[in-house]
């Protein structure tokens, strides 16, 4: 098939494909690239927490280096998640050339984070890690995970970062295999410097920089290849402040978002290992990871559609955007609901998926149901702010980022312990969670019918 006809084909799904089927066609393989992403991680912390002997300790220190790994994808989140929404609207409005520049910006973007944060991370790297809550019996299994980790950097940026660009041309069964080429090969790798080669945390995060580089090249390889709609053209490269104005605008929230879930992970690491110790930092570490097991399929779902909200929004078609987001919102809904009441109730099964230490199960039995409960509504916001991102609202999408992270969840981890001991560092979750999931659906009710406008679509640049 020629370069113009999967470009007709394209378009033509987008703007009037049977929607029910053109959501789940999109959203099926991006679920699948969130999940299996989310495995590059937790494969490494489930094999590192059954290490005979130090297990707990190690699986311990590995989440004290998840601030700094966090805070790597959350930059590759900020071009990507920035970048790809304006490229697809651009696109719906037959501005083929500019969408390929947004797309080549993106790309140098992505390259000079990359120099950036491996230069400040491997700098003060053991300071870091101490002020995030390593002790001296975790400090050793922390630095040696990161330190390895960090060689993949430009990997883990430009596979995740690049990766979004092409769900926004409508192909995220190949966003999807580019994912799981990666983690196919990480699941195989883990044991075998783990175990077999008796690397420990070392063969972890080796195993997780190889599985990254492998789906970065992939990645590139497609977008410079013949069968990408929009591709990296070397003309392209050289950045163009006013693109990467308007990618940074778009980009901050979900940049936000994922950064501010390393400091999230800092202040309750902090909490927890002044008033419980390192065992009470290791019951986060697996709750955290529970956490992004839910809401990786969420993210993937609202991933997947987002290009159909951005194409029809470009395209002035506003009946078909709400029909979408309507769908999205109500599933998304549905999902969150679901799995959180059945993590709740069977919290102890998943406790065991990373470790088989009796003492941090019994402790994530008795916290888990009230760290999660939140998550029941939570689902809701995560439909929300992605709609707003899609349709290039990058103020309210930051607001409600901000609002829950930084203005609710962070303040109340440091404030409930002082009243509540350590239990107010669990709680500080559902609180935040629940007022920041009904404030976006306030916001969404009171401001959706005035985007939805020509006058709005001519204010996107």
């Amino acid at each position: 098939m020629s370069e113009k006809s999967r470009q007709n084909r394209s378009n033509e799904e987008l703007a009037s494909g049977n929607l029910n089927r053109l959501i789940f066609s999109m959203a099926i393989p991006t679920i699948v690239a969130q999940l299996i992403n989310i495995l590059y991680n937790i494969v490494d912390r489930i094999y590192i927490g059954h290490i005979h002997g130090v297990g707990a300790s190690a699986l311990t220190g590995v989440g004290i280096a998840l601030p700094v790994i966090t805070l790597i994808s959350a930059f590759s989140a900020f071009v990507g998640m920035g970048g790809a929404p304006l490229s697809s609207i651009w696109y719906g409005k037959g501005d083929k050339e500019h969408a390929e520049k947004i797309l080549g910006n993106g790309t140098s973007l992505l390259l000079v984070f990359s120099v950036l944060l491996m230069l400040v991370f491997y700098i003060w790297q053991k300071p870091l890690l101490y002020a995030f809550g390593a002790s001296s019996d975790t400090i050793g299994y922390a630095s040696v995970y990161l330190s390895w980790y960090l060689l993949g950097t430009f990997s883990v940026e430009l596979a995740l970062g690049l990766n979004t660009y092409i769900i926004a041309q409508g192909d995220s069964r190949t966003a999807m295999l580019s994912v799981l080429i990666g983690a196919i090969l990480n699941i195989v790798l883990d044991p075998l410097f783990i175990f077999v080669f008796h690397m420990g945390v070392q063969g972890a995060a080796i195993a997780t920089i190889l599985s990254q580089t492998v789906s970065a090249v992939w990645v590139v390889k497609f977008l410079t290849g013949k069968k990408a709609v929009l591709k990296i053209r070397l003309k392209y490269l050289k950045l163009d402040i006013k693109i990467i104005k308007n990618i940074c605008a778009l980009g901050i929230s979900p940049f936000v978002m994922r950064a501010t879930e390393s400091l999230i992970s800092i202040v309750m690491n902090r909490g927890l290992q002044k008033y419980g110790g390192d065992l009470y930092v290791g019951s986060l570490t697996i709750m955290q990871s529970v956490m992004q097991l839910m809401s990786a399929p969420l993210g993937g779902f609202t991933q997947g559609v987002q290009p159909i909200i951005s194409y029809n929004f470009g395209a002035g078609n506003f009946e078909r955007v709400r029909q979408t987001y309507r769908k999205m919102i109500g599933i998304c809904g549905g999902f969150s609901f679901a799995s959180t009441l059945l993590v709740m109730i069977f919290p102890a099964i998943f406790a065991k998926m990373f470790t088989g230490d009796m003492d941090v199960i019994t402790l994530v039995s008795k916290k888990m149901p009230l760290f999660m409960c939140g998550m029941l509504l939570f689902g809701v916001q995560m439909a929300i702010q992605p709609t707003f991102l899609a349709l290039g609202q990058a103020k309210i999408s930051l607001f409600i980022a901000m609002l829950r992270k930084v203005i609710l969840l962070v303040p109340l981890a440091i404030i409930l312990p002082l009243f509540m001991g350590v239990n107010g560092v669990y709680l500080a979750e559902p609180v935040s969670d629940f007022v920041s999931a009904g404030t976006a659906m306030a916001l969404f009710y009171f401001n959706i019918n005035k985007i939805l406008s020509k006058e709005s679509l001519d204010k996107i640049q």
